[in-house]
């Protein structure tokens, strides 16, 4: 009989699945992943209907062109655009939605409605690199150079001129992107003539092959110079007054001041103590712009014809073409969210007390 009691003893018993699911849920992986899924959801179904909910519809505003461009009786126009039109916008607008989402599940994001033929993926894939290049080389620019002048406001606040840079950063951080876009283009561009804007609209010149020859290169940095230089100026100001704050913040910490009694460099504190901690809010922030890269160009590429991502949103929310704009906006949403939840990790990475609020 003892040796029976042992042997029960022995084998464990199995936690209830409510224990496992309690556990899994309350992971903060397992929510911040399962929040940036539903967010996707939710947005990507907003979407759906609001574009909807727009005046208009691609087959009304594609028989008010022809209408007008063609002078073609009403009912001829409505039979050509009825043809061309590969969507049935009379179905139930719930079969719609759940057509489309079965289409999403599969990866399908369905034909351009004013390209026939021409899948939503297609063009997304032609058009998307030309933003990322442009945003993503401004932001580069503008965050080098904002952490490097907000370290050095920090260290010379007595200077002279600090209340004058301070104060143009302010200015500029509080200006929208497209009013310096086309402030640029009409001083630079119309009234003083210092670059020739007709020659820079979109986003290469006409044969030149892509590759990695100096040709292209030197083409694609011309071509991209007057957005790269507005998203610079537009976004440069925040980063600047950003990093001062963080460094004068930094610099009264206790562990600068150990440093210095050590007798440590003041190259070594500055990079090693200072610099690297200042730093850490901006790195968050930063990921957290890289979500708006996509979104952030519609005006700006319209403003110098720059034939990107934002651009291509723009013609068809003009022409109502629902699948681009549902492609567009999704790719969007997915940048911003991924942004965020990278973003989410490395606080929760560098602040234990993140992950453990409500769970592991």
């Amino acid at each position: 009989m003892s040796s029976i009691a042992m042997s029960t003893q022995a084998v464990p018993q199995r936690k209830p699945l409510r224990y496992w699911i309690k556990r899994i849920t309350s992971n903060y992986v397992v929510r911040m992943i399962s929040r940036a899924i539903f967010t996707i959801w939710f947005v990507t179904s907003l979407i759906f209907f609001l574009v909807r909910l727009m005046p208009s519809n691609p087959i009304e505003v594609y028989i008010n062109e022809l209408m007008v461009q063609y002078s073609l009786p009403y009912a001829e126009a409505r039979d050509q655009a009825a043809s061309l039109f590969a969507i049935d916008l009379d179905a139930p607008l719930s079969k719609q939605y759940l057509d489309y989402m079965v289409q999403l599940l599969h990866g399908n994001l369905g034909e351009s409605l004013r390209s026939p033929g021409t899948s939503v993926w297609e063009i997304i894939v032609a058009f998307l690199p030309w933003t990322l290049f442009s945003v993503g080389l401004g932001l580069l620019i503008s965050f080098t150079l904002g952490v490097f002048i907000g370290m050095l406001l920090a260290y010379k606040r007595q200077a002279l001129w600090e209340p004058v840079v301070s104060g143009t950063a302010s200015v500029l951080s509080s200006i929208p992107n497209y009013i310096i876009g086309i402030v640029l283009l009409v001083f630079l561009g119309v009234y003083w003539g210092i670059i020739p804007i007709h020659q820079m609209r979109g986003s290469r010149s006409p044969g030149i092959q892509p590759g990695f020859t100096w040709v292209f290169i030197k083409d694609i940095f011309f071509h991209a110079a007057m957005p790269v230089l507005t998203y610079v100026l537009s976004t440069i100001g925040s980063w600047i007054l950003s990093m001062k704050s963080s460094t004068i913040g930094t610099l009264g910490e206790d562990y600068v001041a150990v440093a210095r009694a050590r007798g440590l460099s003041e190259g070594r504190i500055t990079t090693a103590y200072v610099g690297r901690n200042a730093m850490l809010p901006l790195i968050t922030q930063l990921l957290i712009s890289i979500g708006f890269v996509v979104g952030g160009s519609i005006l700006i590429e319209n403003i110098f014809v720059y034939q990107g991502i934002g651009y291509r949103l723009s013609s068809a929310l003009t022409t109502r073409d629902y699948p681009l704009m549902q492609g567009i906006f999704l790719i969007i949403t997915i940048s911003v969210v991924l942004s965020n939840l990278v973003a989410d990790f490395i606080y929760g990475w560098f602040d234990p007390r993140v992950r453990i609020a409500g769970g592991d």
